[in-house]
């Protein structure tokens, strides 16, 4: 069988099935934890211990991912990219079987289980990335690794409304909480086979090295010692954190306060979805070329923090809709911004380990909050977790804002028109 000579298109259907597992989950676990009214509800659990799973089984997919993306990258670099490339979707397709099984059993310990194979499988971006640097030249990189992040914006809008309608009977009389999982397995499976036949090893020269099993432990060690990043290492690493408050409980605060279906949940994170992924493609280039990567970001993270808290205030579904188009925006800008700032103020010659540091923190930064959160709902309200996230995000705008002036002027190279 004739094997496509550039691995674009199979990266780009690796990470779009990536993150379409965790896009078709927003609407679904919410609801199999929080909702007691909905049919596939897990039995024999209050709505505050739902509160604390729902919190306790987010957390597992980036823990592991945490563990897992630095592992895979140097089992790639040993063995290659094909291989494991080709397992780890495997592992992702099964992990969907699992927690489609789970969710009709009504088996919480499958759903623990299943996550936590996805999220050490879903550590492959790093493979991925690698497979389009190895045959890319480093002026094109840029260019090329745009492809991931297309893909994360189509598989964060596709996702989303997916479990939203696939697992809405409504729509087709034997969809159930179920259907999305088994369209995802069919769909990584495929993607494995694409892989095996279609996908030619971009690895030229195999490495040795001895391999670092807390490679994870020891990115996050880096990342605070370094002169230059540390601060704009501790910025992400608040942003991401409040971020994940946000992201981890606003389905449960959906159903809690407007009484929102797994149809209405997905419609709403493919809004959000779709607006973010316009701002990167034609708001970020026109701000971009008017104000200083600092203005931006600083606005951006105090607008973020803003609307956050502000969908805890509101009444009304047109309200929660209005808020989040210049929520959306100012999430866009940061996404772009700041990865631009961390990767500009690193060595040129040490972009990979400078991104992949950056990749841990992002990580941990995604594992502790949704366990607090957990408990956060469980004691007072599910709006509680989100005025934490709205907290720590203003804390990021406060460091960057007052730590990082001079230092992010002097990396952008825009400080004579900063605003």
């Amino acid at each position: 069988m004739h094997k496509l000579k550039s691995p674009l298109f199979i990266v780009f259907c690796i990470v779009f099935v990536d993150v379409l597992g965790i896009g078709i989950l927003i609407p679904v676990i919410p609801l199999l934890l929080t909702d007691p009214e909905y049919p596939y509800h897990l039995t024999g659990i209050t709505i505050d211990q739902g509160y604390v799973l729902l919190g306790l089984l987010t957390a597992i997919y980036p823990l592991m991912q945490f563990v897992a993306t630095p592992l895979l990258g140097q089992l790639s670099d040993r063995i290659g990219r094909k291989p494991v490339l080709a397992v780890s979707l495997l592992g992702t397709s099964l992990s969907y079987v699992v927690f489609a099984i789970a969710i009709i059993t009504k088996n919480i310990p499958l759903l623990f289980l299943s996550r936590a194979v996805d999220g050490i499988t879903g550590g492959n971006i790093s493979v991925a990335q690698a497979a389009i640097a190895d045959t890319t030249p480093p002026e094109k990189r840029a260019r090329n690794f745009g492809i991931i992040g297309a893909a994360f914006g189509i598989g964060f809008v596709v996702g989303p409304f997916l479990g939203g309608k696939l697992s809405d009977p409504s729509v087709v009389s034997w969809f159930d909480a179920a259907t999305p999982f088994w369209f995802a397995a069919i769909l990584a499976f495929l993607n494995m086979l694409a892989v095996l036949f279609l996908f030619k090893e971009t690895l030229k020269e195999k490495t040795h090295e001895a391999f670092h099993f807390l490679q994870s432990i020891i990115n996050i060690g880096k990342a605070f010692t370094m002169p230059k990043l540390k601060k704009l290492f501790s910025v992400s690493f608040l942003f991401h954190s409040g971020f994940t408050f946000y992201t981890s409980f606003f389905g449960a605060y959906l159903i809690y306060r407007f009484a929102f279906t797994q149809g209405n949940i997905g419609d709403y994170f493919a809004f959000v979805g779709i607006c973010i992924a316009l701002t990167q493609a034609v708001v970020t280039g026109f701000v971009g070329k008017r104000f200083s990567p600092y203005a931006i970001i600083s606005v951006a993270l105090l607008g973020v923090a803003a609307t956050v808290l502000s969908f805890t205030l509101v009444g009304s579904t047109w309200m929660l809709y209005t808020i989040t188009l210049p929520q959306a925006v100012c999430m866009g800008l940061i996404m772009a911004n700041l990865n631009g700032l961390i990767s500009r103020s690193g060595d040129p010659k040490r972009q990979g380990e400078v991104l992949g540091i950056s990749a841990s923190v992002q990580a941990l930064a995604q594992t502790i909050p949704p366990v607090i959160g957990g408990f956060l709902a469980a004691a007072f309200v599910p709006a509680a977790p989100i005025v934490a996230g709205s907290i720590l995000i203003f804390c990021a705008f406060l460091v960057f804002v007052f730590l990082l002036r001079d230092t992010a002027h002097s990396i952008s190279g825009h400080g004579d028109h900063a605003v």
